[in-house]
């Protein structure tokens, strides 16, 4: 599947199939993940692969909009060190995009799930401190979030999108 083909397949899937991830499959998530860019090529964003199941039940609660972790037959944890790079936020995104997109292009779905929480700080320390007591993540990280991965129960219908020349501008920007 080329990359555009992939971007335009690509839903939030938040029902998966019982069936486990083969290994060959996350170390091709892993790969992804590893070649993402970074700031600087700095590794200021690191990863944490989940595949116990009792794990992912324990990781569902980190946000209440979440439930899906529990079906997925895996997931990835994204962490960024701020004392590393002025970019981690970007760089843990980007990444997540990167493994979103190879997730797509093996057959799997995937679901974004937000730890980080860039408007309410109470509510990001409490999501952080969750995911954080379970995996054993030092202080100076932060949690930016967890994708739950699996192979899909359900494929969405295509999103309806709006018009193109309401987010494209060209040589300047026009309302």
């Amino acid at each position: 599947m080329d990359v555009l083909a992939t971007i335009e397949k690509r839903r939030e899937i938040t029902q998966f199939k019982p069936d486990p991830i083969p290994r060959e499959i996350m170390d091709k998530l892993s790969r992804a993940l590893y070649l993402a860019p970074s700031g600087n090529n700095l590794p200021s964003r690191e990863f944490i692969l989940v595949t116990e199941k009792d794990m992912l039940r324990k990781l569902t609660p980190t946000t209440p909009y979440m439930q899906w972790l529990e079906q997925a037959a895996g997931a990835v944890v994204i962490i960024a060190d701020p004392a590393l790079s002025k970019y981690w936020l970007q760089d843990a995104s980007i990444a997540g995009g990167f493994v979103w997109l190879t997730a797509v292009s093996l057959g799997l779905g995937a679901a974004w799930g937000a730890v980080y929480h860039a408007e309410d700080a109470a509510e990001s320390a409490k999501r952080e401190k969750h995911v954080r007591d379970l995996l054993g993540i030092p202080d100076k990280y932060r949690v930016v979030a967890i994708i739950g991965l699996g192979y899909p129960a359900v494929e969405p219908p295509p999103k309806e999108m709006y018009p193109p020349e309401r987010v494209f501008h060209e040589e300047k920007f026009t309302s």
